[in-house]
């Protein structure tokens, strides 16, 4: 028996910044905030530290430093906002600025064996850095999804603490918080709900494996600020922030798994031009049926896959506006 599954998925985010003063009629682009710019520099050396990624996390933009350690946004609104700063080897920094003051943000990173005190990013509330959370949280970042080998998002989340699955052969795969479950976990997509696996047991999460750039994963009663049905806890995956301003970027993703010959192949396109940034991902996933230790081959788990998300936006002095897409398209064999 086959099962057919499509989802799609389109949701806008509009944001502006105001601004609490009065400005006289004549000049009203006195509200459009001045460029900010700003170096960074090792605290111990005092030399300039190249390709640093500087991040606005409430406001979608970032950007690195140049080989002299300086960095510089265009289109920032004016108000006080989180920036953070992060390079390999360093300290993760974060700091609320005010970016009308027209100051250089200069910034002295210390070296560091492990990273700590990252920021958090929700759907609903302001960054806050991970060690000042209210509530429990665990991040589970880029790196350690590529890490660890999975059939599908949830599959790769599975090995965090407090954390476990549900799964009706490799494709099929529901989160369990604290042994809690269905419609007692939400789980976020870009801040919008994935409810469709809520429909029965043979479907699971529609949300593109490659496309997830980190996922939050927030556990006890905080949860219950995302609605009444977080009872469990919420899982909020994310995508990867705008590139720097200026910059265009591409990869390319496979990988293959053995056990039930899973080819999966994603291809991306990012950018961001004059305010304008774009991201575009297509992925294709193929396996066979998979093998247990005790009966050999499952006849009939095996699965294709079709992917195609990103979002397309607008970063300007007066907040930011982005329309993000996502089409799930799954064909799989009942078991």
């Amino acid at each position: 028996m086959l099962r057919t599954s499509s989802m799609l998925v389109l949701a806008s985010t509009l944001t502006f910044s105001a601004v609490g003063q009065t400005a006289p009629a004549a000049a009203p682009r006195a509200r459009a905030a001045s460029p900010v710019s700003g170096r960074l520099t090792d605290a111990k050396t005092g030399e300039a530290l190249p390709g640093v990624n500087v991040i606005f996390p409430d406001l979608k933009q970032g950007t690195a430093t140049d080989a002299e350690g300086h960095f510089s946004f265009a289109n920032l609104p004016r108000g006080r906002f989180t920036v953070q700063v992060t390079s390999l080897g360093y300290n993760t920094m974060s700091q609320l600025v005010d970016t009308g003051t027209g100051q250089p943000l200069d910034f002295k990173l210390t070296p560091a064996a492990t990273e700590i005190g990252q920021v958090v990013v929700t759907g609903v509330s302001q960054a806050t850095e991970l060690r000042r959370s209210p509530v429990p949280t665990t991040v589970v970042d880029r790196t350690r999804l590529n890490q660890t080998s999975a059939t599908n998002v949830i599959d790769a989340i599975a090995h965090t603490p407090g954390i476990s699955q549900i799964t009706t052969g490799a494709a099929i795969s529901k989160p369990v918080v604290r042994g809690l479950g269905y419609n007692r976990v939400v789980t976020l997509n870009n801040g919008a709900k994935q409810e469709g696996q809520q429909w029965g047991d043979e479907h699971g999460i529609e949300i593109d494996q490659f496309s997830i750039d980190r996922a939050e994963i927030i556990k006890g009663p905080g949860s219950l600020l995302y609605g009444s049905d977080a009872m469990a806890g919420v899982i909020n995956f994310l995508a990867p922030d705008p590139v720097a301003e200026g910059h265009i970027t591409g990869s390319a993703t496979a990988n293959y798994q053995t056990n039930n010959r899973q080819q999966g192949y994603s291809l991306e396109n990012a950018g961001n031009i004059n305010g304008l940034n774009w991201l575009v991902r297509g992925t294709r996933k193929v396996a066979g049926d998979y093998r247990n230790r005790y009966d050999g081959r499952v006849f009939n788990s095996g699965f294709n896959e079709w992917d195609a998300n990103g979002y397309v936006g607008l970063n300007k002095s007066w907040g930011y506006s982005h329309l993000t897409f996502s089409s799930f398209n799954q064909n799989l064999g009942l078991i």
